[in-house]
């Protein structure tokens, strides 16, 4: 291995080598070699090994540790001194990765290798063949439709349009190949997926083909074999089900829901959830742990890996998980887990009962997981043709591999690579700032395709807050006086608990809108017109013309306060959750179609938000962090006014003094103006601009939006 591969050991070794419990500022001083901190000589760590063992800047250094706290190799912990100071600390799985190194492997595997797409003379005959079928796709688009490749692996980028290419494909080997509709097997992951390409399909004129998911493919097979596969009547369990589940493990292990969720969740949750949201979380997160035991194929105690602050919290949970596993065995239940599972089990013993298809079409095959793999193997239809996106992919917590869309190539003969990489959806400078948030996977940059902004439009920002309240307030002024409809918005955050601060805020502004936690969609209030409240994974698949991502700071992305902390005990060390996370935040900000704010406050900034994004969202400025633009509230009026005049300035693309200057809106917080008149006499407000934001500035001073 090179040496700046395993330079990301002499941090874990440092920590290792320091005689007492240390914050994050002095380790950085300690392996950047600064005599300048007072307790590096006052304690002589200047003498140890480790002092002065990187040679990179204090900004670099923290973020290596960010990502070794991310991966689970350092933690933050109660200082033995004082119990309100964190300190650092090297856990297990630290100590084991001095002498095992396995980053530098994940660094190389998760860069893509696979091939150019090229368009070959034979490619554009056949597309001049099918001219008037293909008119309105591009090369890239027409190789993937009309490829006639056993294997065919679609690499489509954000907004590339890789359902209309799948339902395009299918139309055109029924139409023009004219392969039986009947041998098409097309599989989604979601109902509404399913549904989409079934309308799609009968649009295009096209019948017989069956389209499922691979839960609705597998329930179908065991209930067509059911007496032969259980000897008795097995349904898939219900949401109630789970509820009388839970409550059933409880009372039989002697647990109270108060007591366990007020012991699972932490302040900081408990303050934004009621006690029915709490114990529905949590009842969740159990059932969440059962299901990747399922498909991962494993089911250790995870209590004995975890820190002792949590083993009592692992320990019930394993033993909650347990009942329920033997619970729906005995009542004849099955989960989704459960549908592809017995599937897969009966079709390996009865090969005769197997489906026979000639062309299998898969979607969101970044999403795959070892069972899935395993059923499509069992099929082995000879023609498969996958569409997926490694960008996107950001569900390895729940057993998805992104190792099979990287190895697709691996073991398969006649493989044809197709990168679609025109951006149908995001304006130039979107697709500009989504490029340079992945450029480490290798893979191909996306070209924008829709639109190109006016030279002095600003479409793309980040903006620093000095405090979430401050950073909320600015999202909700900006929703109210922006010309972007409701139905045309998202605010984006990384957990359920900046989302739900934030829309008690706007119940109390009259902002219509609903919440989709997570990717179980739950819903506090939708309308037509409501603006779109979201996690990063309930939101993959949608679009809206302007997304805000908030809380974008080195807490949450990568995020160090999981709202399922049930997910985190489990420290996976099957999937590389630090990239992981930098996908995350790649798939929310290619949600944004014309504009996108990228907001922060109170920690530094993500480090996923580099310098070429800063230099992207700030043109004409320089100097790496001081692009960033710096949006300080004050509180009342004063506040209020200045929140309102950045979201004008936002939606204008112009500097903010050009709306109000900070002298003008300290003199109207200090006159509080009653009526036009008295706003016209102050300094600074003419007649163009108290025709065309007095009646603003007034509901502003008299509260209206208090």
């Amino acid at each position: 291995m090179e040496r700046d591969e395993l330079e990301y050991l002499e941090i874990l070794k440092g920590l290792m080598e320091l005689p007492f419990q240390v914050g994050k500022n002095l380790l950085i001083d300690f392996l950047s070699g600064n005599l300048k901190n007072k307790s590096v000589i006052k304690n002589q760590l200047d003498v140890l090994n480790g002092f002065g063992s990187l040679n990179w800047d204090s900004g670099r250094i923290s973020n290596e540790i960010d990502k070794l706290i991310v991966s689970g190799m350092i933690e933050m912990v109660q200082s033995d001194y004082n119990r309100f100071v964190k300190v650092l600390g090297l856990s297990i799985k630290g100590r084991n990765e001095i002498t095992n190194p396995t980053l530098p492997d994940k660094k190389l595997a998760k860069r893509a290798e696979f091939k150019e797409t090229e368009i070959s003379d034979e490619d554009r005959a056949l597309f001049e063949e099918h001219g008037q079928f293909l008119k309105r796709f591009n090369d890239e688009q027409k190789k993937a439709i009309v490829s006639g490749a056993p294997n065919v692996l679609c690499v489509a980028g954000a907004g590339s349009g890789k359902t209309t290419i799948l339902t395009k494909r299918i139309e055109f080997l029924v139409k023009c190949k004219g392969v039986d509709p009947s041998k098409i097997l097309a599989i989604t992951f979601t109902r509404k997926a399913r549904k989409q390409m079934e309308e799609r399909l009968a649009k295009l004129g096209v019948s017989g083909v069956l389209v499922n998911t691979f839960n609705s493919f597998c329930e179908k097979i065991l209930r067509r074999h059911e007496a032969q596969i259980y000897g008795r009547p097995i349904r898939v369990q219900s949401y109630g089900d789970k509820i009388l589940a839970m409550n059933m493990a409880l009372a039989s292990l002697g647990m109270d829901m108060q007591d366990v969720v007020n012991s699972y969740f932490n302040l900081s949750q408990k303050k934004f959830m009621t006690g029915s949201q709490m114990a529905n979380s949590f009842m969740n997160d159990c059932f969440s742990v059962m299901n990747y035991f399922k498909v991962t194929g494993s089911e250790h105690d995870f209590s004995k890996d975890v820190d002792i602050r949590d083993r009592k919290n692992a320990e019930r949970i394993f033993r909650i998980v347990k009942f329920l596993r033997e619970h729906m065995e005995v009542q004849g239940l099955r989960d989704y887990s459960d549908q592809i599972i017995d599937a897969i089990g009966f079709l390996k013993k009865n090969a005769g009962a197997i489906p026979q298809f000639e062309h299998v079409l898969v979607d969101e095959y970044q999403d795959v997981n070892a069972m899935q793999i395993e059923l499509l193997d069992l099929l082995a239809a000879p023609n498969l043709f996958v569409v997926g996106d490694p960008r996107q992919s950001i569900f390895g917590w729940r057993g998805s591999d992104i190792k099979y869309i990287l190895d697709f190539e691996k073991g398969r003969d006649n493989v044809e690579v197709v990168h679609m990489t025109k951006n149908y959806r995001s304006a130039q400078e979107i697709v500009g700032f989504m490029n340079h948030a992945i450029s480490d996977m290798g893979l191909p940059d996306l070209e924008h395709q829709q639109f190109k902004v006016g030279k002095d439009e600003r479409i793309v920002r980040i903006l620093d807050f000095e405090n979430e309240e401050a950073e909320r307030a600015f999202v909700i002024r900006n929703i109210v006086d922006g010309d972007v409809p409701n139905n045309k918005i998202f605010v984006l955050a990384r957990t359920n608990r900046q989302l739900n601060e934030l829309s008690r805020l706007m119940k109390t502004a009259g902002i219509p809108h609903f919440v989709r936690e997570d990717d179980r969609g739950q819903v506090m209030k939708e309308g037509e017109e409501a603006v779109t409240l979201a996690t990063v994974h309930a939101i993959k698949g949608l679009e809206a013309k302007k997304v805000f991502v908030i809380g974008a700071n080195e807490q949450n992305f990568p995020c160090k306060a999981s709202d399922h902390p049930a997910i985190e005990m489990l420290k996976t060390e099957d999937y590389d959750r630090e990239e992981e996370e930098r996908r995350l935040f790649y798939v929310a900000i290619s949600r944004a179609k014309k504009i996108l704010y990228v907001t922060y406050s109170g920690k530094k900034p993500s480090y996923y938000i580099n310098d070429e994004m800063r230099a992207l969202a700030n043109p004409g400025e320089s100097g790496g962090n001081k692009t960033l633009e710096k949006a300080v509230v004050d509180d009342g009026v004063v506040g209020e006014l200045k929140s309102w005049r950045a979201a004008v300035s936002g939606e204008r693309g112009v500097s903010s003094f050009m709306i109000l200057t900070n002298a003008t809106i300290d003199e109207i917080a200090r006159v509080m103006p009653k009526d036009a008149d008295e706003l016209a006499k102050v300094k600074g407000i003419g007649p163009a601009k108290l025709v065309e934001h007095g009646g603003k500035i007034l509901d502003i001073v008299n509260g209206v939006w208090d």
